[in-house]
């Protein structure tokens, strides 16, 4: 265990006295005797409306009680869902009862997916869990080497990125968990309290607790000194619960050993009563759940414990948008699936929506091979399908009363990814900054398109050959799959300050969506975007129209085919050129260019200073008088652009 340096001017750490009732006697933690908890074991398994528990959650929940005998008076409460209600309890818990989430939704845009052909096994990211037939439990089919590596890695982060101050003082606001049941527990136990929101403070709750050589297992390598989830995870019931009172035994006699006033013995002290205060938080468990349509019985409860976590309990740190999208994106292909929204073959569309397993079969049952830009494809067109039902479950997912490109555009773009999340790597991110600009089109939703096996060069000449006699369907599965490959391969780009600078001549700055709906208007577009197709898919730089031919520029990157894609959109493929200047109207876009470019340095900037907090553990809120002039700047610039700008158009 470190050594906690305590500045001589701050007073000694205390351990607070957490009891409910009668405080006229000192207070000392104790882990009550197991035959104090049959009261509470009885009262649990009493038969009451809204409450549903397996036999192993109802011993976990009086077992994690710091007072047992307050559960046997506890009155559930009910937490309103989309979907239904959830059936709550709240107490003081052991932190080492607990587990951290088997998987971190926050993490959903930074995990590998099988739907990518390069993911290994062990690094995919876990499957869904599903809901127990009868009981308010969370079923992980998964095997448990997987699950606790997910866990300890999980645990790991929070620690490193999200620290929270506790020791000095005990963790007030409360932490979620929801019963879970492990299909696959090998020699571990099948079963645990999982924590679905508070990581972070689980986390730093635990930092200082090492993990002692003769209570836990053969520790992994070279992590015998930090006290990782997978160690407790590993512990019978019984065998926990010892170790959580040898903790707190071992605490107290260093307190007891720590006599004297020297710096050392004072920062023994303090170290041992910052791990007694961290070693009990709040927790409000899910005990149980009622859907408003009775004959969906528990099927829905992975998704409603999933909504909890989303819209109650954020505060500390906010979801980044790319994981709120990836959830809410996961929570409406379930609720489609559930609503019987999927069609005839709904368990091979969610599993390709979803991109959690390998897709190959899946694709199959669709009749599609599984090219990645093919189900980039099939996601686009299942989720701008007109059905009223399907909009009004979306809709509700993303909180609006209607359904807008952008909503759609950041589902569509977070599952499409998954299909490169361990490919691209690090170079994912100006992927998904491109596809967040916009990945769709008003055509996309106003008519019915399909996706066809567009899976070789004949086929792709066939599309376009139809698209050329103005097929719509045909057109906008040309545009998609144009679009997702030119993006993915980094000749599609966001708008950036140096094309027009690449083609001296204004260029459209619009999503990019957009850009490929007016390049296909024009009469070589959809040449150029075919041919981009079958080039990038075989490997090959994309090639540009000139002089009525498709013409190899063997020095162009990226940007020059994006700055010349995006001068087509706006001028066409053969725009006049020689001019001396630019005229006032491509003066104003040169200035929008510039203005664009400042807000994304002044984002990244932005970007700079709230890293360099999370690195030094800043909690501290800045000061009004600090940022007073920054963001009434901010909110002025708001105001002037959306002054001089067209609505956001409906989806």
């Amino acid at each position: 265990m470190s050594t906690i340096e305590t500045p001589d001017d701050l007073p000694d750490i205390q351990v607070i006295d957490i009891r409910s009732g009668d405080r006229s006697t000192p207070f000392e933690h104790r882990v009550v005797p197991v035959s104090q908890t049959a009261k509470a074991i009885k009262a649990l398994e009493k038969d009451r409306p809204g409450v549903q528990l397996t036999d192993d959650a109802i011993h976990r929940i009086a077992y994690s009680a710091v007072e047992p005998d307050l559960l046997a008076d506890l009155r559930p409460e009910l937490r309103r869902v989309e979907t239904g209600w959830l059936t709550v309890i709240n107490y003081r818990a052991y932190t080492l009862m607990l587990s951290p989430a088997v998987e971190n939704d926050r993490l959903l845009d930074e995990v590998h997916y099988a739907a990518d052909p390069n993911t290994v096994a062990r690094q995919q990211v876990l499957s869904m869990p599903t809901a127990h037939e009868t009981d308010a439990a969370l079923i992980y089919t998964d095997p448990m080497d997987a699950l606790l590596d997910s866990v300890d890695r999980a645990s790991k982060k929070v620690r490193d990125q999200n620290k929270q101050e506790v020791g000095r003082r005990i963790v007030e606001r409360p932490l979620t968990a929801v019963p879970v049941v492990f299909l696959n527990p090998g020699r571990h136990p099948a079963g645990d309290l999982g924590l679905v929101d508070g990581n972070s403070r689980w986390g730093s709750c635990t930092a200082c607790i090492p993990a002692p050589t003769g209570l836990i297992g053969p520790a992994k390598d070279k992590e015998r000194s930090v006290l990782l989830p997978s160690y407790l995870m590993s512990l019978p019931l019984i065998d926990r619960r010892n170790f959580v009172r040898e903790v707190i035994k071992k605490a107290y006699r260093d307190i007891k050993a720590a006599t004297g006033t020297s710096k050392a013995a004072r920062a023994k002290r303090d170290q041992a009563a910052a791990l007694l205060n961290a070693m009990t938080v709040p927790v409000e468990v899910v005990i149980g759940y009622t859907d408003d349509d009775p004959s969906m019985g528990m099927q829905r409860f992975p998704a409603a414990v999933r909504s909890l976590l989303m819209r109650m309990n954020v505060g500390v740190k906010e979801f980044a948008d790319a994981s709120k999208n990836g959830i809410t994106a996961e929570e409406t292909v379930t609720a489609l699936f559930d609503a019987g929204e999927l069609g005839d073959n709904a368990q091979a569309v969610k599993d390709v929506l979803l991109g959690r397993v390998d897709i190959t079969d899946p694709m199959k049952t669709l009749g599609l091979s599984a090219l990645r830009d093919l189900r980039f494809a099939f996601i686009a067109q299942q989720l701008t399908r007109k059905e009223p039902r399907l909009n009004a479950i979306t809709a509700a997912k993303l909180d609006k009363r209607s359904l807008q490109l952008a909503g759609r555009s950041g589902l569509v773009t977070e599952l499409g990814l998954r299909s490169y999340s361990t490919s691209l790597g690090e170079g994912i991110r100006p992927v998904r900054t491109a596809l967040e600009s916009g990945c769709l089109w008003k055509d996309l939703v106003d008519h019915e398109w399909a996706v066809e096996n567009v899976d070789n060069d004949q086929a792709v000449d066939d599309l376009l050959q139809r698209a050329d006699n103005r097929d719509i369907s045909a057109k906008l599965l040309l545009g998609v799959l144009a679009m997702v490959t030119l993006v993915t391969s980094g000749n599609l780009l966001a708008p950036g300050g140096t094309a027009e600078q690449i083609v001296n001549h204004t260029v459209m700055r619009a999503g990019v969506g957009a850009v490929v709906k007016a390049v296909l208007e024009r009469e070589e577009g959809p040449k150029v975007l075919a041919d981009a197709i079958k080039r990038i898919r075989s490997g090959e730089r994309p090639r540009w129209w000139a002089d009525g031919c498709l013409v190899e520029h063997d020095d162009w990157k990226g940007s020059d085919f994006n700055a010349h894609l995006r001068l087509a959109a706006l001028h066409g493929f053969n725009p006049e050129s020689g001019r001396s200047g630019l005229s006032s109207t491509a003066r104003e876009e040169k200035a929008l260019t510039a203005f664009q470019v400042s807000l994304t340095e002044a984002a990244h900037s932005l970007d700079d200073l709230i890293k360099l907090r999370k690195k030094n553990g800043t909690s501290d809120q800045l000061s009004w008088e600090t940022v007073e002039a920054s963001v009434k700047q901010i909110r002025r610039m708001d105001r002037v652009l959306i002054r001089i700008s067209e609505e956001e158009p409906l989806g």
